[in-house]
């Protein structure tokens, strides 16, 4: 099953000619899902040949304008492009005044059903089901109510080993129990090992995304273990005072949070419009966490299966 990420915009504040501003859509069990919404998202979906109307739902982060002022053009394009189908649009409390206002005063009418859920939360908790995986919002450190995400799969059952059902006569309850995890009680009393009936496991794969944030050790428990951290590093050490004045992170205060929180790779986003290059912000992250990529515009990123060890 796909699960990717593709970055339409990875930089803080304002655009500038190679770096759009915070967007990107997630691909996780055939639903493609939109986080954050700056300036120009839409046109960034163009240029990378992504339907507006794919998107099923969105997450804002927080209601600063890089995140959060490309929304309503988006959803008056939608209606424009004659979009039926319903929208939930999950954003801190505020979003949905700003719109409807917004919609008001530009006489803007839709068509479709537009759903705005407040995320109001004080610790982590699961605020999206979807099918085959859940949403996870955590609050972040920064200068106005702002929340992170993680984007998990569901545990899957197991996959029985080849031929394992004719050479022990399952019946399909006790295929599912297997693939359960349960080992196997056979007519004469034995007991098969499940780790003999089945494959190894494929663990569920995580995707976390915190963008805007202060250093905060307190994110490591919630992001830990993830395949892939998506992470905000919109300075360098040399202005680390402006950062921890401004609630952002550095490169290596990310990095940092990654070792710790035993990443599998980190994703640094969010760059100030000063960097015409990222270089320094990548070596500085690579210091301390080798694993570290950072984002660019059009970049896609894919999350592979990992096996549990049997």
């Amino acid at each position: 099953m796909v699960f990717n990420i593709l970055v339409l915009g990875s930089g803080a504040a304002t655009p500038t000619l190679n770096r759009h501003c915070s967007a990107q859509i997630i691909n996780i069990c055939g639903v493609r899902i939109l986080v954050d919404c700056g300036e120009s998202t839409q046109n960034q979906m163009r240029q990378y040949h992504q339907k507006i109307q794919s998107i099923k739902t969105v997450f804002i982060s927080h209601l600063h304008g890089d995140h959060f002022f490309g929304l309503p053009g988006l959803l008056s394009t939608m209606h424009l492009c004659g979009r039926k189908e319903a929208l939930t649009v999950y954003a801190p409390t505020g979003a949905r005044e700003a719109i409807e206002l917004l919609f008001k005063v530009s006489a803007t009418n839709i068509d479709y059903e537009l759903n705005i859920v407040d995320i109001d939360v004080d610790e982590p908790a699961i605020i999206h089901q979807g099918k085959g995986f859940h949403v996870t919002a955590f609050p972040l450190h920064h200068s106005t109510p702002t929340y992170g995400f993680v984007f998990e799969e569901e545990t899957p059952l197991l996959n029985l080993r080849p031929n394992v059902r004719e050479r022990y006569g399952m019946t399909n309850d006790d295929c599912i129990s297997v693939k359960q995890g349960n080992d196997l009680l056979l007519a004469d009393g034995t007991v098969v090992p499940n780790v003999e009936l089945t494959l190894p496991r494929r663990l569920p794969r995580r995707y976390a995304y915190c963008c805007d944030t202060a250093f905060d050790e307190t994110l490591i428990p919630i992001v830990a273990g993830s395949n892939l951290l998506c992470m905000e590093s919109t300075f360098d050490n040399a202005f680390s005072t402006m950062a921890e004045e401004r609630c952002h992170c550095t490169a290596s205060q990310a990095a940092t949070i990654a070792l710790r929180a035993g990443v599998g790779q980190l994703l640094l986003t969010h760059f100030s419009a000063r960097y015409r290059e990222t270089e320094v912000l990548l070596d500085e992250a690579r210091a301390v966490f080798p694993q570290t990529l950072c984002a660019i515009d059009g970049g896609k990123y894919e999350i592979s299966y990992k096996y549990e060890k049997q």
